[in-house]
C-alpha cells in the first residue's frame, strides 16, 4: 500500500481512563509520556473526566498494553476505556483514599491521647524525662508508618507536579507533614522536650478527609457523559445484499449500509429512513417529550428511540461520527474548559508554595549565618515557619463555606453536587431557561378551557387507554376508562381504531379521522399546539387540544431574578410560535427556538466570549451538553437522569423559586469565602514574622495553624444564622 493511501485512512483512536490527574502539570506529564509510545501521533487528556484520547499515526497500530505500561512507569493506573472502566478506576481510587483516611484517623486519635497525657504530666510536674521520652517514642511508632502510608496521595501528586516542572498545593502540604514528622523524630532522638507528631498526623487526617469528599464530587460530575454514552446501541442488525440479516458491532457499520431497527430499540447510527413509518422519541435532540413521526427520507440519529413500528435506515454515519458522539464530546470539552474553577488551591500554589519555601529557606540561612545559631535551633525555626504557613486555613476557606451553605440549601430541597458550584453561581449575570420541563411542567394536559361532551371524553379515553402515545395517555388520565376495549388496531404514525358500542371509533391524527378542512371541528380555528382527533361512527370529528402548563411561579421567578440585576433568556428545541408564547407569558425577551444541543452550546459559548457568566436551567437529554457548557447549571429533580448528572445543582418540588434561593445563598457564601481568605492572609501576615523571629516553636506553630483553621470555620458557620433568618 502506498504512503499516500496510508495517509488517506482515518487514524486509529484509542480511549483510556487514567487515575491521578489533578492539575495541569498532570495532564502535561501524561500526554508527553504517551507520545513516546511507538505509533502514537498525539494524545489529549481531560482533567475532569479522567479520559485520555490517543491517536495513532496513519497506517500504524498502537498497542494498548504499551500505553498502559508507559503510564505505569509514571505511577499512574490506566485502563482501556469501556462504559464501566472509569467507574472501576474511581472505585479503586475511593477505596485507597478511604483506607488512607482510616489509617490517618486511627493514628491521629491515639497520638492525640498520648499528647494530652504528656501535656497534663508536664503541667502538673509529675512526669519525668524518661516517661516523656518513652511516650514520644510510642507516638513516633504510630505516626511514622501512618504518615508514610496515608500520605501517599499527596506525595505522588507533589512528585508528579515537580517532575513536570510545575507546582501545586500538595507540595507545601507534603513538606509540612514530612517536616513535622521528621523534626519530631529528631527531637525525640535528641531527648528534646517537644515533639509534634500530633500536628503531623492530625493535619494529614483532615486533608485526606477533604480529598475523599472532593473525589465524591468528581465522581458525580463524571456520570453525565458516561450515561449519555450508554444511550448508544452496542450492535446493529445489518441487511445483506441477498436479503439476509446479520448482527454486527456499531464500529463495523459503514455509510450506505441498511440496518433494521425494531420497535423499542434505540437507533444505532445516523442516517435516513429507507422504508417504514414510526414514531420516534427524539427528546435527546429537541428536549420535547412528544414523539415525532418519521417516514421514508426523514433523517434519524443514533440514540433516539424507535417507539411503535420497525424501520429500515440507510446509514450516513456511525460510531464517533454520529450526532450522539458529538454531544458526548461537547460535554467532555465543556467539563475540561470549566476545570480551572475547580482547583482554586492550584491557582494560588503558583505563588504561595514557592513563597513558603523561600521564607523557610531564608529563615534557616538567617539563623545559621547572621544570627550564628546552631543547626538545631535554625532548623526548628525554619520548620516552625513551614508549619505556621501550612495552607490549611487557605485550603479550608472555600470547602467549609460550601459545606455550611450546601447544608442550608439541602434543608430547603436543593442539592449542590459540584464542589465549586456555589462559587460559580454567585458570579452569574445571565440565567438561561429551557422551556419544556423547566419553565413548564413537561407533561401534556388536556386544555381545560376547551370543554368536551362527557360521552365523547369517556369514549375517547377508553380508546386512548390502549396506547402508549403521550397524548393518548394524557387523554386517558382525564377520564378513567370504565370498560376495556378489545381488538384495538394501531397504525403506526396515524392512530387507533376499534369498535365502541357498535360504532367504529378512531383516535389519532387529523388525516386518520378524515378531517380535510383545517377548521372542521375547531372551536376557534387552527392551533399550533399538539392535538388528537376522535371520530365515532358518522358523527362530526372532535378535537382534543393539549398544553404544557407553566410552573405556578415561573413568571414570579423571572421577575425576582431580574430584580437582582440578572438578565434572563429562553432557549428551546420547540417550535418558534410555542416558545414565543411562553416567553411572553413569563416576561422573557431574549428567545432562541428550534435549537439542537450543539446550537445551545454554541449560544452559550458566544455569551461566554462576550464576558457573560451564564447559569443554565434545564431538564432534558438535549440539555445535558448545555448544562455542562454553562458557567453553572441547575436541574429539577424530575429531570432526565443524564440532565441531573450533568447539573451542578438539583432542586426538589415543582417551584422555580429554588433558583432564586440558590443564587442568594451563593452570593452570601461568596462574601463569607472572601472574608475567610482575608482571615487566612491576615493570620500569615502576623504569624510568619513571629515564626521567622524565633518567637514561635513548632508546637506553637501547629496550635496557631489550627487556630486559623478554626477561625475560618467559625466564620463560615455565620451562613447558618443568615439562612435561618431568611424566610424566602
Amino acid at each position: 500500500m502506498s504512503e499516500s493511501a496510508l495517509d488517506s485512512r482515518p487514524p486509529e483512536i484509542l480511549h483510556f481512563v487514567v487515575d491521578g490527574m489533578r492539575c495541569a502539570s498532570c495532564l502535561k506529564s501524561v500526554e508527553e509520556g504517551v507520545t513516546r509510545v511507538p505509533g502514537v501521533r498525539g494524545a489529549r487528556a481531560n482533567l475532569t473526566t479522567g479520559r485520555l484520547r490517543v491517536e495513532a499515526r496513519p497506517g500504524d497500530e498502537v498497542d494498548p498494553t504499551a500505553v498502559v505500561a508507559a503510564l505505569a512507569r509514571d505511577n499512574r493506573l490506566a485502563r482501556v476505556w469501556r462504559p464501566d472502566a472509569r467507574e472501576a478506576v474511581a472505585n479503586d481510587r475511593q477505596r485507597a483514599l478511604t483506607r488512607a483516611v482510616a489509617v490517618a484517623g486511627f493514628a491521629a486519635g491515639n497520638v492525640m491521647l498520648i499528647s494530652a497525657a504528656i501535656w497534663a504530666g508536664e503541667a502538673s510536674g509529675d512526669m519525668g524525662a524518661a516517661t516523656r521520652d518513652f511516650l514520644h517514642w510510642v507516638s513516633a511508632a504510630i505516626t511514622l508508618p501512618a504518615v508514610a502510608i496515608a500520605g501517599r496521595p499527596f506525595y505522588r501528586s507533589a512528585l508528579g507536579a515537580l517532575r513536570a516542572g510545575g507546582m501545586n498545593m500538595d507540595v507545601p502540604i507534603s513538606l509540612a507533614v514530612l517536616a513535622a514528622a521528621g523534626v519530631s523524630l529528631a527531637e525525640t532522638a535528641l531527648g528534646g522536650e517537644h515533639a509534634f507528631f500530633d500536628a503531623a498526623v492530625t493535619l494529614l487526617f483532615f486533608l485526606l478527609l477533604g480529598r475523599l469528599l472532593d473525589e465524591g464530587a468528581r465522581r458525580r460530575a463524571n456520570r453525565a457523559a458516561e450515561q449519555m454514552t450508554r444511550l448508544a446501541a452496542r450492535e446493529a442488525i445489518r441487511l445483506t445484499p441477498d436479503g439476509g440479516r446479520e448482527s454486527v458491532a456499531i464500529d463495523a457499520l459503514c455509510p450506505g449500509d441498511v440496518i433494521h431497527v425494531a420497535p423499542g430499540e434505540r437507533i444505532p447510527a445516523d442516517g435516513a429512513v429507507r422504508s417504514g413509518q414510526a414514531d420516534i422519541d427524539s427528546s435527546l435532540l429537541t428536549g420535547e417529550s412528544l414523539p415525532c413521526a418519521v417516514g421514508p427520507g426523514d433523517p434519524v440519529h443514533a440514540g433516539t428511540l424507535c417507539l411503535d413500528a420497525p424501520l429500515r435506515v440507510r446509514v450516513s454515519a456511525s460510531g464517533e461520527g454520529t450526532l450522539l458522539a458529538d454531544i458526548v464530546r461537547l460535554m467532555e470539552a465543556s467539563e475540561q474548559g470549566r476545570a480551572r474553577y475547580v482547583r482554586i488551591a492550584d491557582r494560588v500554589a503558583r505563588i504561595y508554595a514557592p513563597a513558603v519555601h523561600l521564607l523557610a529557606g531564608a529563615t534557616l540561612l538567617l539563623w545559621l549565618g547572621a544570627l550564628g545559631a546552631d543547626w538545631r535551633t535554625a532548623a526548628l525555626t525554619a520548620i516552625a515557619v513551614l508549619i505556621v504557613t501550612c495552607p490549611c486555613a487557605l485550603a479550608l476557606a472555600v470547602p467549609v463555606a460550601q459545606v455550611v451553605a450546601t447544608g442550608a440549601l439541602f434543608r430547603r430541597g436543593i442539592l449542590v453536587k459540584a464542589g465549586d458550584a456555589l462559587e460559580r453561581l454567585g458570579e452569574v449575570d445571565l440565567v438561561v431557561f429551557d422551556k419544556t420541563g423547566t419553565l413548564s411542567e413537561g407533561r401534556p394536559r388536556l386544555r381545560a378551557a376547551d370543554g368536551h361532551p362527557a360521552e365523547i371524553l369517556r369514549a375517547a379515553a377508553r380508546l386512548a387507554a390502549e396506547s402508549r402515545h403521550p397524548l393518548a395517555r394524557a387523554l386517558a388520565r382525564e377520564a378513567a376508562a370504565q370498560l376495556a376495549v378489545t381488538a384495538v388496531r394501531e397504525t403506526p404514525g396515524r392512530g387507533l381504531e376499534a369498535e365502541l358500542d357498535g360504532r367504529t371509533a378512531r383516535l389519532g391524527s387529523r388525516a386518520w379521522c378524515g378531517v380535510d378542512d383545517p377548521d372542521e371541528g375547531a372551536d376557534d380555528g387552527a392551533d399550533d399546539g399538539p392535538e388528537l382527533w376522535f371520530r365515532w361512527g358518522e358523527a362530526m370529528p372532535h378535537r382534543f387540544r393539549f398544553e404544557d402548563r407553566l410552573r405556578v411561579d415561573a413568571a414570579e421567578t423571572v421577575a425576582r431574578l431580574r430584580a437582582r440585576g440578572l438578565d434572563v433568556a429562553l432557549l428551546s428545541g420547540d417550535r418558534p410560535a410555542t416558545v414565543e408564547r411562553v416567553a411572553r407569558a413569563v416576561g422573557i425577551d431574549t428567545v432562541g427556538a428550534g435549537m439542537r444541543p450543539d446550537e445551545k452550546v454554541a449560544w452559550l459559548e458566544r455569551a461566554a466570549a462576550a464576558g457573560r457568566r451564564v447559569a443554565m436551567v434545564g431538564d432534558g437529554l438535549n440539555d445535558a451538553p448545555a448544562l455542562r457548557a454553562a458557567h453553572v447549571s441547575i436541574s429539577p429533580a424530575e429531570a432526565a437522569d443524564i440532565a441531573r448528572a450533568a447539573a451542578d445543582l438539583v432542586f426538589q418540588g415543582d417551584r422555580l423559586a429554588a433558583v432564586v434561593q440558590a443564587h442568594d445563598m451563593a452570593r452570601r457564601s461568596g462574601r463569607i469565602v472572601r472574608s475567610s481568605f482575608a482571615v487566612a492572609f491576615a493570620y500569615n501576615a502576623v504569624a510568619v514574622p513571629l515564626a521567622m523571629a524565633g518567637l514561635v516553636t513548632p508546637l506553637l506553630a501547629a496550635v496557631l495553624m489550627s487556630a486559623s483553621s478554626l477561625l475560618v470555620t467559625a466564620n463560615a458557620f455565620r451562613l447558618r444564622r443568615v439562612a435561618r433568618e431568611d424566610p424566602s
